[in-house]
């Protein structure tokens, strides 16, 4: 590019010329404001908030009937609440042994994240925990906050989970029992009061794992659709069995049986794997939203199903 005739006809409009230069340097004051206050947020978020976070726990009591409303009542119950929860075993701790990987329900997203990134097949699981939310979020949400929680249909971990076959364990009156992940969540509005979940398990097993989400800019930290898979391959490289999980499309994440099916005795092909899926999207109900209308939701699925099977690749 001959820079001549441009330097030429500059010096010939000088009033333009500083026109220029100073829509350039308000552009550029612009950009360096911007950044600033990214950063300075940014710091804010990652802070210290002077607390002990790692033990802090939060209750709070609603009575049931007024005879219950005392202030010294509440206070009491709250206290000996507080003092049994504290007392469970593993409840803040992840647990990771040979056969198997155990959450504790008081674990946060960023503690799962930094206990399963070299867990064998725990990849996917890892980064649902690390991209969930925002870092000021995942340092205090915890797993059992976010499975508990009825009425969030964009929670990571619920598909990663699912892909990753978990069991929730659950304590009541009668004891300890666990349940399927997808049992538990579809169960979890409509169990009697009393109980708690106290942990999570998963099999930690040879099988290439990977999760994929579409955040829009009005949908904030959160995903307004989300795909989690977890294969095991033939020595050949086909796809001996396939779990693919979908979450915040519909209410509740499940699981895509119709796309497991045909990804099975198949090459890992993320082209392929994407004409499957849109194939298949009708097997979904979007709900509609504020940020995202529910055929937006099913419609995003085969692109988010082609990163997820490049991410296995990689």
């Amino acid at each position: 590019m001959e820079f001549g005739p441009i330097v030429r006809a500059l010096s010939r409009n000088r009033m333009r010329t500083l026109l220029i230069v100073l829509q350039i340097a308000i552009t550029l004051a612009v950009i360096a404001n911007a950044v600033a206050m990214i950063k300075e947020n940014r710091a804010k978020m990652l802070k210290e908030s002077g607390f002990d976070d790692d033990n802090l726990l939060w209750v709070q009591s609603k009575p049931y009937a007024e005879t219950f409303n005392e202030r010294s009542f509440r206070i009491t119950t709250t206290q000996s609440d507080v003092r049994a929860l504290s007392g469970i075993p593993g409840l803040g701790e992840v647990e990771v042994g040979e056969n198997e990987v155990s959450i504790g329900a008081a674990v946060t997203h960023a503690e799962l994240a930094a206990s399963l990134g070299r867990v064998r097949g725990c990849a996917g699981l890892a980064r649902a925990a690390a991209q969930a939310a925002n870092p000021a979020v995942r340092r205090v949400a915890t797993v059992g906050g976010n499975l508990c929680s009825v009425a969030f249909a964009a929670s990571d971990l619920a598909p990663a989970l699912i892909a990753a076959g978990a069991e929730v364990e659950i304590q009541d009156a009668r004891g300890a029992r666990r349940r399927p992940i997808e049992a538990f969540l579809a169960e979890r509005a409509a169990l009697p009061p009393g109980w708690l979940m106290t942990r999570v398990f998963v099999a930690p097993a040879a099988r290439l794992s990977a999760h994929a989400r579409l955040p829009l800019r009005k949908a904030g930290d959160y995903p307004v659709a989300i795909v989690s898979v977890s294969l095991e391959r033939t020595q050949d490289g086909r796809v001996l069995s396939a779990r693919v999980a979908v979450g915040s499309v519909e209410p509740v994440a499940r699981r895509w049986p119709a796309l497991e099916e045909a990804l099975e005795g198949r090459s890992i092909d993320p082209a392929a794997a994407a004409r499957l899926a849109r194939e298949r999207t009708g097997d979904f109900t979007g709900r509609d939203g504020v940020e995202a209308p529910g055929w937006y939701r099913a419609q995003v699925l085969p692109s988010l199903v082609r990163s997820a099977i490049q991410s296995l690749e990689a």
